[in-house]
Order: structure tokens, then C-alpha cells, then sequence
């Protein structure tokens, strides 16, 4: 409410009513209260409490009621409601004031044990708590921001990247996304970021040294919006096409590529989108392979040309880039835009909702966990100011800026940071166009002098529109371009303006406040702000010397910037905070000097550009001093408009993307290790045997051979083996690939033996799960083998026909390691070949079953973990593990026993097990995940066989991504495959359901684990549930082999 005229009226009659009012007739709150003082009261307690605008109607019915004696009711009721709030307040503040000390405790002991852990002396670079402006490779960042300051620097760095064809991918997935005409403002979705994101992907396009861009986002096809965001493709016309002809290719350039996902038919917001998150991920994980095979005909020497990164906007693209970079194996950049933790911690202060209510309104729980695995997955997050870096990443689990100023001394010096990281924060200020801006050279007094290029035009109307306000129109004019939000503080910029006189006397104010009909029909906090400033201009008389238009078109804003730079005026934002500040820019493109707020992103922009002041906008003294300065100094007025003019090339869309792309050089090279042409992309008949005998050599270097199915390095948990370990294992491998490479060439030369595919005369290609007709995953998680055993013989039989006519395979999804399958399957009576493949340690290893089982049953895909093994924390993760377990005991106990302990014997290099006693008195997942986030420890924390193991594995593994993995790696279509799952599972269970695959529920199985590992989520799984989708069916209750077989042909008919 602070900040509103309608306090001080009503201060006022609060004032007038209480001397009045008799003993005998004064109200039951004042008799009660006593010493009771109705102004102290609404000072102290209220008025720098909530905007409740609830109250400022209630008092405009107060205000206009007659009798005394309602009046004096109302006023009462108003009294209670105001205690109340200020109750509520005092509560929030309390609850407000634990967090913070609960986050801060939280911090420093993680830092300290991410310090201990880390046993080299401390440099003079780790001491400290101040966030420096170094980056993660020493880069200093002080001072003005580093870019290019010269057009011949420009030249200099275009001719650099001639050789590079780099390929872009960028991700925004909500709103209305289209190239021209674009309908921002249409609804919350539709705003900046789109703009952004366009302009982004234009403006990269057009950068030397890149070859093709695509923007991907959701197709629309609603009757509800145009036709044009239904369409697959949409080519972005660079804006210098004329320079870019002779580079273009065939496939080059930016492009909108939109991939259905969701609802087809509906437009919807971005807070009913997380459940269809995997179909758009397998969606352009499908886009994504093709075109970089076809890139790499174009331009790669037949090899697939990789994106160089992937660049999530917003936190559901954030979620979505997260697992396209693991499935890919690529680089990730993240923008937040607009980030949860603060907007819920700003929603938490105004006290209207519940966190339960503001969960299910704006699922902001789920769009917090996408921006903490954004974090944990990014090796590069860009900000536009370091305002949003200090305020509000710092928020977050995953982002601790005293932690990662520890980390960036001990990677100058070349020490290890024991597994830990932390994403660099990049500032980079979004781009602009200048190039149809010309600034306003002229004045009042002197028009501007036509010529050819830029011939004399009539003014545009808007400005008559302004200037018909004004009785001078010709003094200087203050500018002031903002919503009537609270926020933007335009009330204390009148209060300035009227209070000084010598700044009345010299110049005129103009205020656009967007655009309205009529007073009545805009938001109540918007139409209690504009009536202040009505009031205020009444107060000090201001008629003549202030202009506020109803209406304005988008296109006349640079009208409007020119007008006051024709008057030799002046650009103001005076907001509390302002989180970036485009407006500025655009003010000095067009030779404005500016007087900004010193919170936030105006700060950045001024080290930038040297073009103004900045003021303490709670201070009206500071903010009318300022432009008196820059009204009345006319050398210093022209000294800001130059330094503005000459600067402002420093955030233009090249110098953005030349930042942006010297940012991705930085990042390590990644993408999938493997040849394509050496695994083969079909099976044919026509395949030499030479051509089999080259796939079998190539195998038999890519993957190795496991004969007793143990894990690779002993334990796993040491990073160095004993050199006779490695000998003996080399030796094994070795005959193991040499026996089972003869055993391939015996099952060529019988031709059309065996009945199953994998024994066919094609068997030199590998692995036998890429010539089945469709793949049948079978992830359910149950609490016993037994449970388990019977699951798969009901799928089986179900599926007996076609498991016999070999056009089917079977891949085994579990928690368990390869061993513990290998003892599964023989008690069970199975045979390894029974599956094409083995999902194991909840996705952290890949094995396939063998073709020749004389020779042992699983080969490992040593290839999925160089896949996988990004930001993996090995022996510091452990440690720190097994420091975790130790910590849990049962207090209740008179021994305090250990209820977690390490399992060394299921343990492997990429997967930490631990054993839980008691799993109702661990800690839920979501603790132990933010504990490793807080420690920059990055992997993905899963709960296991109803919460009695733990697995930790690395953070882009999971069964999910491993069937993304089988895709990218050896084709298998994802659509064709079917995921047999519980009524629950292990908590990565939200992963198996959803995307383009199949998804099969097997009602009453594994019903018991929801309430023991799901009770505790950071978010309700029917957040991220699917449950419309047409790939998810049920089976009935008893969940028998004639009902699966029904439900499938249900599935495969939709």
C-alpha cells in the first residue's frame, strides 16, 4: 500500500473521526483497545505492508458513506482487517526470516565439508565471501563488460570464424512463436522472451562462423491462434541479407522448427506443459539427429555435424535442454528469464496464497527443479545483469557464489576440485537493433535539415498528441516510459518533479503509462497508481508542465524517444528495482542521456555506457537533483549523449552473439563418441561378408566383453587398479572378444539357422535390438524377484508368439547390478538372450546379450559411459556419501545404529550403492539431492526396491535417457517401443512414463512403493503425469497375460 494516495485520506479520516467520537458511541475496537491509537497503529504496522487493494475499495465505500455512524463501522471493520493483516505479516516475515537462516546454515556447513574435502591449502583466491568478477578461467570481468569496441575489431574477429560451420540449437517452448508480426502482449506466455528468442536465432544466423540455427518450440495447431504456428518450418529472413548470399547453404541459416507435443488441438499455458516435456524432448531428439546427419552430407564429409550446443530459455526449455545435452552428449547453456525460487519467495511475502495454493497455480515446484538440473547440467548459464546473479541465482541449491569463487581459484591453479562444478555465470546483455535508429539531431527551435538519405518528413502524430499538454512545449522533456505498477515508482518521480520548482521552471514531464480507455476499466493497483498521479499533479498544480496520453502504438515509441531528444531531454526510470532496463538502451540509441535506479540491471547498463546518473529511487530530493544536473548543464547533457551514441554499439545483436559465441568456444568439445559409418545405419541383404567382418573389428574395439558380468574397475569406488588388476582384465577382455568374434563367424556360415533373429545371417551387425519390429522395455520395480519373475512371465506369454517369430525384443530396466541379473535370470529359469539388452544400476551401465552364450552372456557399452560420464563426481561424491550415511542413525536407539551403509559389492565406477535398514527414518530424496547440490556435487540420487537402497549415478544417466541413448546410438525407433511399469516404482518413475514411447501400467504392482518413496516429492507426480496422453494405458486389476495382450493391441491400434 506504501506509496498510495488513498493511505493518506484515509489517515486522515481516521484522524478527523477519532477525537469525535464519545465514550458512549466510540467502536468496540477503540473502547477494547483502550490507549489504542489508530494513526500509530496504521504507520507502525501497515503501511509498509501489503498492496491489498481489497481495502482501497472498501474505503472508497467508507469514504463515501454519509451517516457517522456507518462510516464508523466501516472504519472499524477496516481496523480489524488492517490488524489482521499486519498479523499475517509479522507471521510471513517470521517464516521469511527462517528460511533464510535455514538456507545460510545450510550453505556455510556445505561449504565447509566441499572445503574439507578438498585438501589443498587454501589460495588467496579461496579466501573470502566476496563474489568476484573473475570467470571459471580467470577471465576478469571488472569494469566495463568485455567486448569488442571497434568496427575493425569486428572485421578482425569475422575473419576468424570463416572456417567454422557451427550448428545452433536454441529452445523456448511456451507462448506464440513466430517470425514476423509477432503478437506480443497476446497473453503472459507471449511477452519479451519471445521477442528475445528470435531475434537471438536471427541474429546468430547471421554471424560468420555459423552455419544453421534452429529455434525449436511447440506447433500450435488450435483454432484458437493462426494458422502460422501449426506450420513445421519457418525460415528467418536475416535483416543484411544482401551480405550473407554468397555464404548461404542448402540447410544454412536460422530457422523456427515446431515439434507437436501435447495437446494437439489446444493452445495452452506454460504451467500445463511439464507433463508432455519427454514427447517434445524425443520429438527434437528425432529433428536433432536428422539434421545433423544431414549437415553432415552437406558440409561434414559425411560425418553428422553435432550441435555445438543447446540453449534452454525459460525453465521448462531449461528441463528439456537438460536431457537433449545427456541424451546427445553436447554442451548445454541455460537463461532463466524469470526464475521460480524468487517469483515464490515475492508471492510467499504477500501472503494471498498458501505455498499449496501457489503450487497449484503456477506448479511452481516443478519449474524450480527444472532450473536446479538446469543448473547441475549447464556448463554455461547467461544472465543480463549481475543484479540476477546476486539476488536471485544465489537462491538456488545448485548456485553458491562463495563456493564457486573457491572453485575458479582452484582450476587456475590447476588443483582438483574433487568432482565438484559449477556452471559459469556469463552476463550478456540482451541485443538490440540500431541500425533504422538515427538520432535526433535537431531541436525546437531548428528543424531538422532534409537530405537525401533522410529527407524532411512531418512530425509524427504522436507528438502532437504529447505536446498538446504542455504550455511550453519547447523546454526539455523528461521522459518516463512504464507500466502504473507500484513497482515503477512514477509516483515519487511527480512528487519530485512537483517539489522542485527550478526543474519546473526548466523543463516538462512526460508520462506514458501504457494505454487505457477509461480509468474504471483498468486493474485496481493499476488504476489506484494512475489516480495518484492525478492527484499529485492536482496537489502541485502541475497542469500544463506534465503530459500522460491515453494511447500509444508500439511502433511510435521510437517517436516518442526522438520527441525528447529534439527538446534536449532527458530518459528516467526510477523503479525500486530494475531487473535489466531495455528501455535505457533504447533511450540512449536515440541520444537521450538517462537518470536510472542504482538497484539492479541500470547499474551494468551505465558502467557500460557512461551516459547519466544514477539515484536512489526512494529518495525524491536525489532523483529531482539528478535531472536538474542534466537539464541545466547543457555540456554535460551533450557529454552523456555522445558517450551514449558512441557506446551503444556495445549491445547490438553481433556484439551480443560475438559474447555468446566466444562463451561456447570455451566450453570443452563434447558429442557422441562413436562412428556412425563403422556401426552401420541399416541391415540389409546386401551386406558383404567383408563388410560384417569390418563391423566385427570395430566392435571389437568399442565394446568390451564381460564374461561373469562383474563391474569394470573392482569396486569402483577407487579411480587407480593395481597393475596387476589391469592385466589380468585386459587379458579377459581380450579373449573374450576374440572368442566371441569366432563365434560370429561360425553363425555365418550356417545360413538360416536358429529361430530367432539374433541368430540370423545378418548377425555381423550388432546389437540384435536394432532389427526387431518393435522393443518392449520392462522397467517395473517391484519389492522381490518373485514379484519381478512373475511380471515377465506374464508379458512373455503374452507375447509368445511374437517372441518366437523373433520380430520382437526385450530390454530388462532395473536398479540391479549386471551380477544380481545374472543370478536373477538363472534362478528364475530365464535365458540373457530372452533380452536384447540390460538396463542396469537405474541406468548408469548398458550391457546386451551375446550372440554366441558358449562365450558369456553380456557385453558392456563402454561407449554409453564416456556418454554419461559428464560432471560425475567420483571419489569426492563418495566420500562425501559415505560422510551422509554415517550421519544417519536411529537416535531412538540406545547404540544409534547406522541405518545407511555403503554397498561396496553393488557399487561400480559410475553407480554409489547404499543399503537403508529402516527406509521410514531416512531422509526423503529430495533432502539428500540438495545437500550434493549444495556441495556442487552433481548427480542423480535415486531410491531404490521401496527405499531399501540408494543409487547414485551420474546426472544425465538415467533409464529414461538410456533408451534415449539406444536411439542416438544404434536407431531404435523410440516409437516402437513399449515401457511395461508398476502402479509405482523407484523415484526416477516419472521418467519411464510419457514421450513418444508406449507406456503399459500394470495395475496392483508395486502399488506399496507410493507411499513410501513418493510421500515426500518436491512436487506432486500428477504434475509431471501424463494422464490424457493416448501412449499410456492401464491394465484391469488382476493384471493377467490375456489382459496385458489386450491392453497392448489397444495401445499399438491409437
Amino acid at each position: 500500500m506504501a506509496g498510495n494516495d488513498w493511505i493518506n485520506s484515509y489517515l486522515e479520516a481516521i484522524l478527523d473521526v477519532g477525537p469525535n467520537l464519545d465514550d458512549a458511541k466510540s467502536s468496540l475496537l477503540l473502547r477494547e483497545r483502550g490507549r489504542f491509537s489508530p494513526t500509530r497503529y496504521f504507520v507502525e504496522e501497515v503501511i509498509t505492508g501489503f498492496d491489498e487493494t481489497d481495502l482501497h475499495r472498501s474505503w472508497v465505500k467508507a469514504q463515501a458513506t454519509r451517516s457517522p455512524q456507518e462510516r464508523n463501522t466501516r472504519l472499524e471493520n477496516m481496523c480489524w482487517r488492517i490488524w489482521n493483516l499486519a498479523r499475517q505479516k509479522k507471521q510471513l516475515e517470521g517464516e521469511l526470516a527462517q528460511r533464510k537462516a535455514k538456507r545460510r546454515l545450510e550453505r556455510e556447513r556445505g561449504r565447509r565439508e566441499a572445503t574439507a574435502d578438498m585438501s589443498e591449502d587454501l589460495s588467496e583466491g579461496e579466501k573470502g565471501d566476496i563474489v568476484s568478477d573473475v570467470s571459471a578461467h580467470g577471465e576478469s570481468n571488472r569494469g566495463r563488460l568485455p567486448r569488442i569496441n571497434s568496427v575493425d575489431a569486428m572485421e578482425t574477429w569475422a575473419s576468424q570464424q570463416k572456417g567454422k560451420k557451427l550448428y545452433i540449437v536454441l529452445i523456448s517452448l511456451h507462448g506464440l512463436i513466430r517470425g514476423e508480426n509477432m503478437e506480443l502482449g497476446r497473453d503472459s506466455d507471449t511477452g519479451g522472451q519471445v521477442k528475445y528468442v528470435v531475434e537471438l536465432a536471427r541474429a546468430l544466423g547471421s554471424m560468420p562462423g555459423v552455419y544453421r540455427v534452429d529455434l525449436l518450440t511447440r506447433q500450435v495447431a488450435s483454432p484458437d491462434v493462426d494458422c502460422s504456428y501449426g506450420e513445421p518450418t519457418e525460415m528467418l529472413t536475416p535483416r543484411n541479407s544482401e551480405d550473407l548470399m554468397d555464404e548461404m547453404g542448402e540447410s544454412s541459416g536460422s530457422y523456427i522448427v515446431r515439434i507437436p507435443f501435447g495437446p494437439r488441438d489446444k493452445y495452452i499455458p506454460k504451467e500445463l506443459l511439464w507433463p508432455h516435456i519427454p514427447e517434445f524432448v524425443d520429438g527434437a531428439l528425432s529433428h536433432i539427429i536428422q539434421m545433423s546427419n544431414v549437415l553432415g552430407e552437406q558440409i561434414g564429409s559425411g560425418k553428422p555435424v553435432w550441435p555445438v550446443a543447446i540453449h534452454g530459455h525459460y525453465a521448462d526449455a531449461g528441463d528439456s535442454a537438460a536431457l537433449l545435452s545427456g541424451a546427445l552428449n553436447v554442451p548445454m547453456l541455460f537463461t532463466g528469464h524469470s526464475l521460480g525460487r524468487d517469483k515464490l519467495e515475492q508471492l510467499l511475502q504477500q501472503g494471498r496464497l498458501s505455498r499449496d495454493e501457489i503450487n497449484t497455480t503456477y506448479k511452481i515446484m516443478r519449474r524450480i527443479e527444472a532450473e536446479e538440473l538446469s543448473l547441475d547440467a549447464s556448463e554455461i548459464v547467461i544472465t543480463s545483469t549481475r543484479q540476477e546473479i546476486d539476488e536471485q541465482w544465489r537462491l538456488y541449491d545448485g548456485f553458491d557464489p562463495v563456493l564457486e569463487r573457491k572453485l575458479r581459484a582452484r582450476i587456475r591453479r590447476n588443483v582438483s576440485c574433487y568432482g565438484r562444478f559449477m556452471p559459469r555465470m556469463v552476463i550478456i546483455p540482451p541485443g538490440m537493433e540500431f541500425h533504422h535508429i538515427v538520432p535526433q539531431d535537431g531541436d525546437m527551435d531548428g528543424e531538422i535539415e532534409g537530405n537525401e538519405e533522410h529527407p524532411s518528413s512531418p512530425d509524427p502524430p504522436i507528438w502532437s498528441e504529447i505536446m498538446r499538454f504542455f504550455t511550453n512545449p519547447r523546454k526539455p522533456m523528461i521522459l518516463a516510459l512504464a507500466r502504473p505498477d507500484p513497482k515503477k515508482n512514477i509516483t515519487t518521480l511527480v512528487k519530485a518533479f512537483g517539489e522542485c520548482r527550478p526543474l519546473r521552471e526548466l523543463a516538462n514531464l512526460t508520462l506514458i503509462m501504457g494505454n487505457r480507455d477509461g480509468i474504471d476499466e483498468m486493474s485496481s493497483t493499476n488504476s489506484s497508481v494512475l489516480l495518484s498521479v492525478l492527484k499529485l499533479i492536482d496537489k502541485y498544480d502541475l497542469y500544463g508542465q506534465v503530459a500522460y496520453p491515453k494511447h500509444h502504438k508500439q511502433f511510435e515509441v521510437p517517436d516518442i524517444y526522438r520527441l525528447a531528444a529534439k527538446t534536449k531531454g532527458v530518459f528516467i526510470n526510477p523503479a525500486f528495482i530494475e531487473p535489466f532496463g531495455l528501455t535505457l538502451i533504447e533511450a540512449a540509441a536515440h541520444g537521450l542521456p538517462i537518470v536510472a535506479t542504482k538497484n539492479g540491471g541500470p547499474v551494468d547498463i551505465h558502467r557500460v555506457l557512461d551516459n547519466g546518473l544514477l539515484i536512489d529511487p526512494h529518495d525524491q530530493h536525489s532523483i529531482a537533483d539528478a535531472l536538474l544536473k542534466l537539464v541545466a548543464d547543457k555540456q554535460l547533457w551533450a557529454r552523456c549523449r555522445q558517450n551514449g551514441l558512441k557506446n551503444i554499439h556495445l549491445f547490438s545483436w553481433p556484439e551480443h552473439c560475438k559474447t555468446y559465441l566466444s562463451r561456447i568456444a570455451s566450453c570443452k568439445p563434447r558429442h557422441p563418441q562413436w562412428q556412425r559409418s563403422d556401426d552401420g545405419a541399416e541391415t540389409s541383404e546386401s551386406d558383404s561378408p567383408s563388410d560384417s567382418l569390418r563391423d566385427i573389428q570395430d566392435i571389437s574395439l568399442n565394446l568390451k566383453f564381460s564374461l561373469d558380468g562383474d563391474r569394470s574397475g573392482a569396486s569402483g569406488n577407487d579411480n587407480s587398479l593395481d597393475s596387476e588388476a589391469n592385466i589380468d582384465r585386459k587379458s579377459k577382455l581380450e579373449n573374450a572378444v576374440l572368442s566371441w568374434s569366432r563365434g560370429v563367424l561360425k553363425e555365418q556360415k550356417k545360413a538360416g539357422s536358429g529361430d530367432r533373429a539374433d541368430h540370423s545371417s545378418s548377425t555381423g551387425k550388432f546389437p540384435a535390438l536394432r532389427r526387431r519390429k518393435h522393443i518392449f522395455v520392462i522397467a517395473v520395480d517391484c519389492d522381490s524377484n518373485e514379484d519381478l519373475l512373475d511380471a515377465i512371465r506374464k508379458i512373455f506369454e503374452a507375447l509368445e508368439k511374437e517372441r518366437i517369430e523373433g520380430s520382437i525384443g526385450f530390454i530388462l530396466s532395473t536398479f540391479m547390478t549386471i551380477a544380481e541379473i545374472h543370478s536373477f535370470l538363472i534362478s528364475g529359469g530365464l535365458n540373457a538372450n530372452d533380452f536384447d539388452a540390460f538396463i542396469c544400476n537405474s541406468g548408469s551401465e548398458l550391457f546386451y546379450s551375446t550372440i554366441n552364450p558358449e562365450d558369456g552372456p553380456f557385453v558392456i557399452d563402454f561407449y554409453y559411459h564416456s556418454h554419461i560420464e559428464y560432471h560425475w563426481g567420483g571419489e569426492g561424491l563418495r566420500k562425501t556419501l559415505v560422510r551422509w550415511a554415517g550421519s544417519i542413525t536411529d537416535k531412538k536407539a540406545g547404540n544409534e545404529e547406522q541405518l545407511v551403509t555403503a554397498a561396496e559389492q553393488l557399487s561400480t565406477n559410475y553407480c554409489y550403492a547404499f543399503e537403508v535398514k529402516n527406509a521410514g527414518m531416512v531422509p526423503p530424496v529430495k533432502e539428500l539431492r540438495k545437500l550434493l547440490r549444495i556441495q556442487a556435487l552433481r548427480c542423480n540420487v535415486i531410491y531404490c526396491q521401496n527405499g531399501t537402497r540408494i543409487n547414485v549415478i551420474p546426472v544425465v544417466a538415467s533409464r529414461s535417457q538410456a533408451l534415449r541413448y539406444l536411439y542416438v546410438r544404434w536407431g531404435v525407433d523410440l516409437s516402437k517401443m513399449v515401457v511395461f511399469v508398476g502402479d509405482s516404482g523407484d523415484t526416477d518413475y516419472e521418467g519411464l512414463l510419457g514421450g513418444v514411447r508406449k507406456s503399459v501400467i500394470l495395475k496392483g504392482i508395486c502399488s506399496s512403493a507410493s507411499n513410501q518413496l513418493h510421500a515426500n516429492r518436491n512436487y506432486p507426480l500428477s504434475d509431471v503425469m501424463p494422464v490424457d496422453s493416448p501412449n499410456i494405458i492401464q491394465t484391469s486389476q488382476d493384471c493377467t497375460s490375456s489382459n496385458i495382450r489386450d491392453s497392448l493391441e489397444n495401445l499399438l491400434k491409437s
